[in-house]
This record gives C-alpha cells, sequence and structure tokens, in this order.
C-alpha cells in the first residue's frame, strides 16, 4: 500500500514515540520573528540553553514592524520587541533577516523566496499561518511559544499524527475566479472547524495549473478550515521556483536534490482517510459576510437570513454574525458600503497578487471616502513591483504604497481600523476585532475583488466593474 506525502514525511522525522503516545518530530526549518519568541528565548536562557541547530532558524521582524517610518517605530513596545529579536539572533547565532537586509518581509513570503521553504521537511513557525509552507511539498505546523522554546532547545516538538484528507479541484476556474475564492470556497464548503485533526492536502488539475504563489494562497488558509497542514505535491513548477534561490540546493548538488524531493509525493496507490472533490467550474468569486472564514458566500448570492437557518445553534450563529457586522440578512452582499481596503498579508502579499491587481486597477481611482492601502509581502517583493512601476499604477489610482510587513491584517502595528469601518481585505482572518478596532469589520476577498470594492466604494463583481473577458483573465 502506498503512503501519502503527509505519512512520509512524518516518517522521516520521527524521533521516537513519547510516554502519552505522541510523537517526537524532528523540525527541519524553524522560521521565527519579534511576537512569539522573546518569551521562549527567554525560556532557554533561563535554562541555560543554547539553540541546538541554529543554522536551521531563520528570523525576520513583520508583526509588529510599522510600514511607514520602519526604522524608528513610535510604539516602545514595537522597538523593544525588535531589538529583542536582533539581540537574540546575535545571541544564538541565528540568521536574521533584518530591515537593514533588504531580506525583510513577512516570514511565510521570506522563507519561499529565500529557499529556505522545501519539500519533504517539516517546517514550525509560531505562527498560524505556517501552513502556506506546504505549498512546496512540506509539512508545516504554526505552534505556540512553548513549541518555540522546545524546538529552539532541541530541534524537536512533540505532537499526535493527522489523518489526511485529499481535496481534489478539478477544470478551469472561470474568468475572475482566483486561488483566493479557491480557498474561501472550500472553507465554506467544509467550515472552520472541518479539518480538526486532519492534513490537507490540495490535488487535482487545478492545483496542478497553479502557480507556486497561488498553491500558498490556498495552503495559508488550510489553518482557517482548521486543518492543521495543508500542503501540494512537489513537481516540476516546485523545483523551478527554487533553482537558484539563496538557501536552495547548489548546482552540484541539484539533481539529487530534486530526486529526494520527488520521493516525497503521495504514491498512486496512497489511501486517504477521506477525499473531497470539487468542480472548478462551481466556484465565484467569494466573499465572507460574517466574522468567521467559513461565513462566505459568491458574489452574486444573498446575505444568509437567520430565519432560514437549519437549527437554533446556525440561527444564532447568523444573527451573532450580521449583529456584529451591521448587515441585514436576506439581501445581497453587492453593495454594501466600504470604508478601507487592503492588499497585502502572507496570503495575498505576493508580486503576483501585486501583477493581477494592478493590471485591472489601471486607469482606475479609488472612491472617494475610501482609505486604501497596498502592502508587499517582503522588501523583494517590493522591489519588485517598484522596478515594474506597480507601485506607481496604486498610488495613481489612490492607494498608499507602504513598506513590507504584516499590516492591517492583525493591526499589531499603526495600520488599524477606526471604530466600525468596514474594510475589503485580501488577507485571511474576519474575527471580531482582527484589524485593531474592537467594532471593525472585516470582509475577505481577493486583491482584484479588494481593488473592485476600492473603485466602487462597495463590495462589488470585479466582473462587472472590470469587464473581465476570458481571454484577459489569469489562468
Amino acid at each position: 500500500m502506498g503512503k501519502t506525502l503527509y505519512q512520509k514525511v512524518w516518517d522521516a522525522h520521527t524521533v521516537g514515540t513519547l510516554g502519552d503516545g505522541r510523537t517526537q518530530l524532528f523540525i527541519g526549518t524553524h522560521l521565527i520573528h519579534e511576537v512569539t519568541s522573546p518569551q521562549a528565548f527567554g525560556m532557554i536562557r533561563d535554562l541555560g540553553l543554547k539553540v541546538k541547530y541554529p543554522h536551521r532558524t531563520f528570523a525576520t521582524v513583520d508583526h509588529i514592524v510599522p510600514t511607514i517610518d520602519q526604522d524608528a517605530p513610535a510604539d516602545p513596545l514595537a522597538a523593544e520587541m525588535m531589538e529583542a529579536l536582533r539581540r537574540n539572533a546575535d545571541d544564538f547565532g541565528v540568521t536574521y533577516f533584518d530591515l537593514a537586509s533588504g531580506k525583510q518581509g513577512i516570514v511565510h513570503v521570506v522563507g519561499p523566496e529565500q529557499g529556505i521553504t522545501q519539500p519533504g521537511t517539516t517546517i514550525a513557525c509560531g505562527d498560524s499561518h505556517t501552513a502556506t509552507h506546504g505549498a512546496f511539498g512540506a509539512i508545516a505546523f504554526g505552534i505556540g511559544t512553548t513549541q518555540v522554546r522546545d524546538v529552539l532547545a532541541t530541534q524537536t516538538m512533540a505532537m499526535e499524527s493527522l489523518k489526511v484528507r485529499r481535496i481534489e479541484v478539478n477544470g478551469a476556474l472561470r474568468p475572475g475566479v482566483y486561488a483566493k475564492d479557491v480557498t474561501l470556497h472550500i472553507i465554506r464548503m467544509l467550515g472552520a472547524k472541518g479539518g480538526i485533526g486532519y492534513a490537507y492536502e490540495y490535488a487535482g488539475t487545478t492545483f496542478e495549473n497553479f502557480s507556486m504563489e497561488e498553491r500558498m494562497t490556498v495552503c495559508n488558509m488550510a489553518i482557517e478550515g482548521g486543518a492543521r497542514c495543508g500542503y501540494v505535491n512537489p513537481d516540476d513548477k516546485t523545483f523551478a521556483f527554487l533553482k537558484g534561490r539563496p538557501h536552495a540546493p547548489k548546482e552540484e548538488e541539484w539533481d539529487s536534490a530534486v530526486a529526494r524531493w520527488e520521493s516525497f509525493a503521495s504514491d498512486p496507490d496512497a489511501e486517504y482517510d477521506d477525499v473531497v472533490t470539487i468542480d472548478a467550474a462551481d466556484i465565484e468569486p467569494t466573499v465572507t459576510w460574517g466574522i468567521s472564514p467559513d461565513q462566505g458566500i459568491g458574489i452574486g448570492e444573498s446575505i444568509p437570513d437567520p430565519a432560514n437557518a437549519t437549527s437554533d445553534a446556525e440561527r444564532h450563529s447568523f444573527q451573532e454574525a450580521l449583529d456584529y457586522m451591521q448587515l441585514p440578512g436576506g439581501t445581497p452582499i453587492k453593495g454594501v458600503e466600504i470604508d478601507v481596503a487592503f492588499i497585502g498579508s502572507c496570503t495575498n502579499g505576493r508580486l503576483s497578487d501585486f501583477r493581477e491587481a494592478a493590471r485591472f486597477l489601471q486607469g482606475h481611482k479609488v472612491a472617494p471616502g475610501v482609505k486604501a492601502i497596498a502592502v508587499p509581502g517582503s522588501q523583494i517583493t517590493a522591489i519588485q513591483c517598484e522596478r515594474e512601476g506597480l507601485d506607481k499604477i496604486f498610488e495613481n489610482a489612490g492607494f498608499e504604497w507602504r513598506a513590507a510587513g504584516c499590516s492591517m491584517c492583525l493591526a499589531m502595528n499603526p495600520d488599524k481600523l477606526v471604530g466600525d469601518q468596514l474594510c475589503a481585505s485580501s488577507s485571511n482572518r474576519n474575527f471580531k476585532g482582527r484589524q485593531g478596532s474592537p467594532v471593525g469589520r472585516t470582509v475577505l476577498m481577493s486583491p482584484v475583488m479588494v481593488c473592485a470594492a476600492a473603485v466602487s466604494g462597495a463590495i462589488a463583481d470585479a466582473r462587472d466593474v472590470f469587464q473581465v473577458e476570458p481571454e484577459t483573465a489569469a489562468v
């Protein structure tokens, strides 16, 4: 019987079985940032320990770093956390992509663009969206601060093995439908808790045709569907993306590395705990209407009416979301006015996201009264965008072009909603207060849909706003 990639990677990284039945798992790559690492470093200092394998740990600043005046954050806590990361990286010999390096950015953007993220390995980071790296055929977990401590000190962590659900999406996406719509559709279909206890294997012709950045977008949000991780089997696109990157295998090691990576792909006769199939043609541009990523609908649909709920629990959930979002049930989502438009985050802050958004935004203007910001996921992404003149397209349209960081995705920095502003966002979470205001409201969508909302002043169908035709839409 064949094995899945998850099983192969798990077996290859198993150190042993603990007394409570959990596996002690070797972590091939540890990514850290300024928010969840200071306490972990403090704990190993208190224990008189060192970082076990510092060459396997990579650090950057992203969560709390401002996107304006990055070198001199006004928030003393931000400055203190950034300095703590620098000190810890220096003291423990960890590679640090700081602001002066030209390589700083969101940890889940930096890892792939540096070639640190590779197939067939285990990756851990003190951040929920570490699943992003699964796009390369890695098993990547978000972990808590005590686990960050464990990985720093031992290069291992303890956890139970997961079941594997294969999610097949087959066929061509319709014009104006993107990877973000695919992941929102999957989460809507399976639920925010549907993946608990599972690793998601994303497969099918749609994923085979996706670029690496599109695969990253979907894997990024596996956690929003309750899965611990999500991955795509490595293929020639994976290898082409990695070739020549700073931390990728060198020329003399390349062929053997590719052969090793290929061996981790799921076997044709692998068995899965569950299989879900989706027709790509059934996926519409999708937006959220509530306070959980699974509360999403196609742009042509209406906001759910609690009166039509199928249970008391669902009725309560709908009503709670509608009360918070200040939206009337049973009405179209199109036309709901927005106050803020945000393009960025580890979900949709990469070069291809800005290219595609700029392609449609060019020649349009942000609607009066809308604050719009575009935040590249890394310094390298920013440079690439600026070389192509994408920053000017955004600025000419009325967007603010910012420096790299997590920005308004989670608002642990100055980029926050004010009061009950409603934000059209390309980020990954629409929880209550997620974007910095306890009553701020978030509607998740693709970057092109954010542009459509920005120029319309309201949630809109980008296919109508930009007159998307089959021949102009991205594959």
